[in-house]
């Protein structure tokens, strides 16, 4: 899933949760639509945190992963080779 759909589906999920229950317990319906909007509010901004996180998260393994593979690259380039095999000539 795409993770900027997560805020959203987040909170659908959520505000169908709230509308059952509400309708359940037989709320007035000024009730029912504070709490929807409520919910709606708290849960798109919990979703926005999450995904702000993960993408944070993202971020800093990705320039984990270069710096590694760099200094990996470095490690390699700096032990060159020159052609001798360990042995002596003559």
């Amino acid at each position: 899933m795409k993770r900027r759909l997560l805020p959203l589906t987040l909170m659908l999920i959520a505000g169908l949760v709230t509308v059952i229950i509400t309708f359940i317990r037989g709320y007035s319906i000024i009730y029912k639509l504070v709490s929807l909007l409520a919910v709606f509010l708290i849960f798109y901004f919990v979703g926005s945190v999450i995904v702000y996180f993960l993408d944070h998260f993202d971020k800093v393994n990705a320039d984990a992963a270069k710096a590694a593979a760099a200094e990996n690259e470095t490690d390699n380039n700096g032990s060159a080779d020159d052609g001798s095999d360990g042995q002596e000539n003559g």
